[in-house]
């Protein structure tokens, strides 16, 4: 696509449209919980995003992770129109074939068990918090040791479990059952474990904290640990 067609597509917005106006208007409505750069996206095309001036940008960011497919793929747009013209949400309290089908493609690829749906990565880990929990419960194991630098959600839960003071500020008390050993530092780890503790939870990279790998002798380590 060139600069030019992108510049004609965005004459379709209404005459007066900007960047200005955007932005005031997200920050006269929308909660500031996010710093935000000067730029306003409006259109996406694969690898690639286009602000409200036509001018493209490479897309790094991927919408932080969630968008690895790209923008605007004609086989997704697609497949996610032919599913809201048939049935868009019927919660959990039914069967759907298809949330059964993605769940055994998900296990054929993963290893064996179950899956648990989530709408976000926070969710997914109050949904961890409490299976270790509910796990250990009949044995008064309820810790969950997290690494320090690590990070595992804006939920208050997720706060507590993250190794990194700056986000918990102004938001204690914190939610008990969690303590932070140092990242790749099996003796650490080794000596933090008590009767109360229930799991481990580290992160492969550490991306919030610094990008921060665990080398394979930590990770593999895990194996087994908390049986």
């Amino acid at each position: 696509m060139t600069k030019n067609n992108t510049q004609n597509e965005l004459q379709s917005i209404e005459p007066g449209d900007g960047f200005t106006p955007i932005r005031d208007l997200v920050q006269t409505f929308v909660i500031p919980s996010y710093a935000r750069f000067d730029i306003a996206f409006i259109k996406g095309e694969g690898r690639y995003l286009f602000d409200i001036n036509g001018k493209k940008y490479l897309d790094f960011a991927s919408g932080i992770a969630v968008c690895c497919l790209g923008h605007a793929h004609p086989e997704i747009a697609e497949t996610i129109a032919r599913q809201a013209k048939t049935l868009t949400h019927v919660s959990n309290l039914y069967y759907i074939p298809q949330q059964g089908e993605l769940a055994r493609r998900l296990v054929h690829r993963i290893g064996p068990g179950k899956v648990f749906f989530c709408n976000s990565g926070a969710e997914a880990n109050e949904g961890l918090f409490k299976l270790v929990r509910r796990y250990g419960h009949e044995e008064g194991r309820f810790e969950i040791l997290t690494a320090i630098n690590s990070f595992h959600g804006r939920t208050l839960a997720g706060i507590s479990a993250t190794g990194q003071e700056k986000v918990k500020r102004n938001f204690g008390p914190m939610v008990p059952g969690f303590r932070h050993v140092p990242f790749n530092n099996l003796k650490a780890i080794e000596e933090a474990i008590s009767p109360a503790t229930a799991a481990i939870m580290i992160e492969p990279i550490q991306g919030e904290g610094g990008i921060h790998p665990a080398t394979p002798e930590f990770l593999y380590w895990f194996t087994g640990t908390l049986q």
